[in-house]
């Protein structure tokens, strides 16, 4: 368990510099926010088709060994309809943070985006799955707010104005990440994890690329030099695919409840490099709403995944 505890940790430090090397790259080039997650996700595909290879290889010859009949390598039609709905969120996640992170810091676009999901699912978990929520998760929903609230605050007080614009695509790709993670729970599919993962990226790309093309994106391309290009290729292979492998193999042997506890490390991680590198502060309003933040998530995660095993139990 403890090496599993690890690999997340790893996975969550490696997402966390996401964040950095594109605020780098929006400085330095014309590159679009939109174009950004194309990009990444292009690098990314080959190396889950890859994996997606090898678990369908591995899937046949264990059905061969037990005498069972060997399953169908794509998914069928009831299993493509959730990977499409996570496809879209995959890419409207996908444009919404980059966007975010543009338009506002890295430290504060991420404790938005991915503190906020967590809480959400706990608490929409009990309409939409059934999942009745504890006190504390309604507890934790409410630190959530008030958490947001002063982390907004504290922007505002060092950037000096209201930054609505990224303000608002953070908390637009917190409800986006809160419904890919919905949608996850409910698809009961059974698709094997680098299949999902891979058609899922595949069809998040397909629908951005358009978007980047309507909207200009692509026109900033041209302005990348090789040292920018170099950062596209290390977010599509770092974070994503190192830091998705990593993940995967560590949740083998870690709990989900430990497991989603650990991953909140990454909004933090990033609000730490971020100070360091780009010497973005949240001052003590924002670190105040961080810490607040960061306990109601890992009140949620405990307590909502607690209250969501009693209820299929």
């Amino acid at each position: 368990m403890l090496q599993g505890a690890l690999l997340i940790a790893f996975a969550a430090m490696l997402w966390a510099t996401t964040a950095i090397v594109a605020k780098f790259l929006f400085a330095g080039s014309g590159l679009a926010p939109i174009t950004l997650g194309f990009l990444r996700l292009l690098v990314a595909l080959p190396f889950f088709w890859l994996l997606m290879h090898r678990e369908q290889r591995y899937i046949k010859a264990k059905a061969i060994r037990s005498g069972e009949s060997i399953p169908a390598t794509t998914p069928g039609r009831q299993a493509f309809i959730p990977l499409l709905a996570l496809g879209a969120f995959q890419a409207l996640y996908q444009g919404s943070y980059l966007v975010s992170v543009d338009l506002t810091g890295a430290g504060i676009a991420t404790l938005i985006s991915l503190c906020l999901p967590p809480v959400l699912v706990a608490i929409l978990a009990s309409p939409l799955l059934g999942e009745k929520p504890s006190l504390p998760t309604i507890l934790a929903g409410l630190a959530a707010i008030a958490g947001t609230l002063l982390l907004v605050i504290s922007d505002m007080d060092t950037a000096g104005t209201l930054r609505v614009a990224g303000i608002l695509m953070a908390l637009l790709a917190a409800a986006v990440y809160t419904g890919f993670t919905l949608t996850s729970r409910y698809n009961s599919a059974g698709t094997p994890v680098f299949t999902t993962a891979f058609w899922c990226f595949l069809t998040a790309a397909m629908l951005l690329l358009p978007v980047a093309l309507a909207t200009g994106g692509w026109a900033g391309v041209q302005s990348m030099t090789l040292k920018h290009w170099l950062m596209v290729a290390y977010i599509g292979v770092v974070p994503t695919c190192i830091g998705y492998l990593c993940y995967f193999k560590a949740m083998q042997s870690t709990p989900a409840t430990l497991s989603s506890i650990i991953v909140t490390l990454e909004p933090l991680f990033v609000a730490l490099l971020a100070w360091l590198i780009l010497e973005e502060k949240l001052g003590p309003i924002g670190l105040a709403g961080a810490c607040i933040l960061t306990v109601a998530v890992i009140v949620a995660s405990r307590y909502g995944k607690a209250s969501g095993a009693s209820q299929d139990g």
